[in-house]
């Protein structure tokens, strides 16, 4: 009989050259494209461009904080608050604070760079 349970024991590290760390539990690193589950660590200062994703995106604040630009309108999480973003919703994310942000992304369906729409 199998077993009905998996466990995460070493994330896949995705490579960034931002100084973020990206650390996807579940997703489409371990062929599961319905979802994506990551620990993520964004240093002080941090920032991504705009994008327009093609998934819900769930954010967990752990530690520090972190600002969301959505659709025009800015808005600032802390530690023990998190938030959804509806699919097609215009995003910027940034850490413009002095302390690094630790949060959980969760994606639904899985991350895809295919996805996300990143602006130049």
């Amino acid at each position: 009989m199998s077993k009905k349970y998996k466990i995460q024991k070493s994330p896949f590290v995705v490579p960034t050259d931002d100084g973020k760390l990206i650390q996807e539990h579940w997703g489409n690193s371990t062929g599961n494209a319905n979802i994506s589950i990551a620990h993520m660590v964004a240093p002080a200062g941090w920032s991504e461009p705009h994008q327009t994703p093609e998934f819900d995106e769930f954010t967990i604040i752990i530690r520090g904080k972190k600002q969301f630009e959505i659709d025009g309108e800015t808005i600032v999480l802390e530690a023990g608050q998190s938030i959804l973003i509806e699919k097609g919703a215009r995003i910027r994310y940034s850490n413009p604070f002095d302390a690094e942000c630790e949060y959980m992304a969760i994606c639904l369906p899985a991350f895809s760079i295919d996805l996300v729409h990143r602006e130049a």
